[in-house]
């Protein structure tokens, strides 16, 4: 049975991809199911927005861009790495994915002390041409 707040978080794209093609794939063949997320779609357009519509518009149960890296680095408390964990595995969130892969590619890309390598060669050169040589004594 898919429900209202499946269809709206279907058209929000927050659920896994494997609910999305099962939802697309029954959107094909259920024209009730077609009309239910047009009236849906009219309802939220005109400004009417439950609660539940809100905190998933503004996902408030994600984490953080920062809590994801501390869960990436294994620097989080227990009960909020697991609520990571299941956000991510259970829920299937496709943000949070997607930023936890971009954050591992950043890690993975740097490697160590690249950060502070590409920091100094950037103030050299903008330094360049800027230092006067100091006249010799």
């Amino acid at each position: 049975m898919i429900t209202d707040p499946i269809l709206l978080a279907y058209l929000e794209e927050s659920l896994s991809s494997e609910v999305m093609s099962k939802i697309e794939n029954e959107l094909r063949q259920d024209a009730s199911l077609r009309n239910r997320l047009s009236d849906l779609i009219a309802q939220r357009e005109s400004g009417v927005h439950s609660i539940g519509d809100i905190w998933r518009r503004n996902r408030l149960s994600c984490p953080s861009r920062e809590e994801l890296g501390s869960y990436l680095l294994g620097a989080m408390m227990d009960d909020a790495a697991s609520y990571v964990k299941f956000h991510l595995d259970q829920i299937g969130c496709r943000y949070c994915q997607a930023n936890l892969e971009d954050l591992k590619a950043a890690n993975e890309s740097s490697g160590p002390n690249t950060n502070s390598r590409q920091r100094r060669e950037r103030f050299f050169q903008s330094s360049v041409g800027r230092v006067r040589k100091f006249p010799e004594r």
